[in-house]
């Protein structure tokens, strides 16, 4: 499984970003997709991922409401749209897909992109 994550950048506090992760190899068996980051100093934490089928969401407390998640299942990639962006938003954005192996499941995760959030 390969992850190709793009979009990240400099925006200034209060402006908007769009991330995109497009997934290719063998993902047939994908549970879900996402995001998470990890701002310097932090653990890496989760922003928002959504499932397969019928496409539930899941998204952090500190983002919910500025942020959504997306996908175009055709084309394997998942958006975050990520609107009144906040400075504490500063971080490294990591693509993540989950999938099944049979009992049990395996990660995968993109290379990460940087998104910082000036004041």
């Amino acid at each position: 499984v390969q992850l190709q994550a793009s979009g990240g950048g400099l925006v200034q506090v209060g402006g908007s970003l769009r991330l995109s992760c497009a997934a290719s190899g063998t993902i047939f068996s994908m549970i879900r997709m996402g995001w998470y980051r990890q701002a310097p100093g932090k653990e890496r934490e989760l922003v928002a991922v959504i499932s397969s089928g019928v496409g539930c969401t899941t998204t952090a407390d500190s983002v919910r409401g500025r942020f959504t998640i997306s996908r175009d299942s055709a084309k394997n990639t998942v958006h975050l749209q990520m609107n009144s962006l906040k400075a504490e938003d500063t971080a490294v954005y990591y693509c993540y897909l989950e999938r099944s192996r049979g009992w049990t499941t395996q990660e995968h995760w993109g290379q990460g992109t940087l998104v910082t959030v000036s004041s």
